[in-house]
């Protein structure tokens, strides 16, 4: 084990974080996957050059984790700056990882895996970690949280609060979304198909044309995109397809972007954008798309929800919604999304998503699963992000990139380890729900 030492027998604070998290886990210290270097400039933890390092630049971190502990106290420690991540050192084996935060989550992901590690403290280990706690001097009053984090009030899903979240989310600049995402501001799952050299703009453009041949748009038709972001999908069906399009949106940043889109590409026959909740929705439409917006409507709300797609389009017409879907028992967001990036966003798994289309009277046609393509997308944003870094700083300030590196790197993780998927899901209104439904025929583009 590498460590530092300030005078002999004297134990530096890095140890003694060390010995904390092997009193508090049973995980020895040559078992960790980082380094550790602490306020007072020591390290601890297993030796080579091989592992990025974390680091405690501020005792207040440890007590921010006494009051919150884990993904929460973490998160707010690392948005703050109280917490850091160093990547291995130059011309070590693991050099060549990249971001060190990404390698660093790697690591203890793998660790928090290992059947063997877990919280253990017995009565004598609670004492230990208590006195030693106590000896670092991290015992205070529980720190504000940092600015960043949001501050709802209201009850969950009404319309003001609906709007108080997408403002915190999507209202941080448009200029700020376009340093990450590509040309066509798509801010969900590109299409990258077998092409291993595809860039970002054309797998988004590969997945709006997958939209609009799943949705068997042809001129003329009126489509109702729900959620429609910056317009790509409205944008792109009414210059290839020339269909008539509603965009709704509830973020007065995203109306404006789109709007000023529309004049400059000539569409103001074509595109409508409406600032208006779903739940204010009229009229009938040939055709309803919403792409990652449903997450946002809460598992109360998402009946309501269905129910507005199936009366929005007519008897016969299809549905496209393209979901982030929670695997298994994981959660489908946790407490550093719902406290920094979308608070009240729910995530539901596939088959139960299906099960409430149906029961909602529309009829499932296909599903595509594009778990991987995500992963992939997220790759193509964060490095667009470091590439912009500095512009990003400058547009919404250190604390607010430092949210976005976790989240961007994060949810990368979370599509390649397989506890997050994204798929859309083709469904029909039957033309008559008395007569028998055709049989479910898979679309070609889906």
């Amino acid at each position: 084990m590498t460590s530092t030492v300030t005078s002999a027998g004297q134990t530096t604070v890095a140890e003694r974080l060390v010995a904390l998290v092997t009193q508090a886990t049973g995980v020895t210290a040559g078992d960790l996957p980082v380094q550790i270097r602490a306020w007072d400039g020591s390290t601890a933890g297993p030796d080579g050059s091989d592992c990025p390092t974390l680091v405690v630049r501020n005792p207040q971190a440890l007590t921010r984790l006494l009051w919150s502990p884990g993904e929460l106290g973490l998160a707010q420690a690392y948005v703050t700056g109280e917490i850091d991540a160093e990547p291995a050192q130059v011309g070590g084996p693991g050099s060549g990882a990249g971001d060190a935060l990404t390698e660093g989550f790697t690591r203890l992901t793998a660790l928090a895996r290992r059947p063997e590690v877990r919280v253990r403290l017995t009565p004598s280990s609670l004492v230990s970690v208590l006195r030693g706690v106590k000896d670092l001097g991290v015992v205070g009053r529980r720190p504000a949280p940092p600015s960043t984090q949001a501050h709802l009030r209201g009850r969950v899903h009404t319309r003001d609060r609906d709007r108080s979240v997408i403002a915190h989310h999507y209202d941080l600049s448009n200029e700020f979304y376009a340093q990450i995402l590509d040309e066509t501001m798509s801010y969900s799952c590109a299409c990258f198909g077998a092409g291993p050299d595809i860039t970002l703009e054309d797998a988004q453009r590969a997945k709006l044309d997958l939209v609009c041949r799943a949705l068997e748009l042809t001129e003329g038709q009126h489509l109702l995109d729900v959620g429609c972001g910056w317009g790509s999908t409205a944008i792109h069906a009414a210059e290839n397809y020339r269909v008539q399009v509603t965009a709704v949106t509830i973020s007065r940043e995203q109306r404006d972007w789109v709007e000023h889109l529309v004049r400059n590409r000539g569409l103001e026959d074509r595109v409508t954008v409406r600032l208006q909740d779903y739940r204010d929705i009229t009229g009938e439409f040939d055709a309803v798309s919403s792409i990652e917006m449903g997450e946002h409507v809460g598992q109360r709300n998402y009946p309501s929800f269905i129910r507005m797609l199936h009366d929005r389009v007519r008897p016969g017409g299809r549905v496209l919604i393209q979901q982030m879907s929670r695997r298994g028992r994981h959660p489908g967001g946790g407490p550093f999304i719902e406290a920094f990036i979308a608070p009240d966003m729910h995530m539901r798994p596939l088959g139960e998503t299906v099960s409430m289309l149906e029961d909602g009277g529309l009829e499932v046609r296909a599903v595509r699963g594009m778990r991987n393509d995500y992963a992939r997308t997220v790759d193509h944003w964060i490095d667009r992000f470091h590439a912009h870094r500095d512009r990003i700083i400058a547009l919404v300030g250190e604390e607010v990139f430092r949210v976005w590196h976790l989240y961007l790197v994060g949810g990368g993780m979370a599509f390649r380890q397989g506890r997050m998927g994204v798929d859309q899901i083709l469904s029909v209104r039957p033309p008559d729900t008395t007569a028998p439904t055709a049989p479910a025929v898979p679309h070609a583009g889906v």
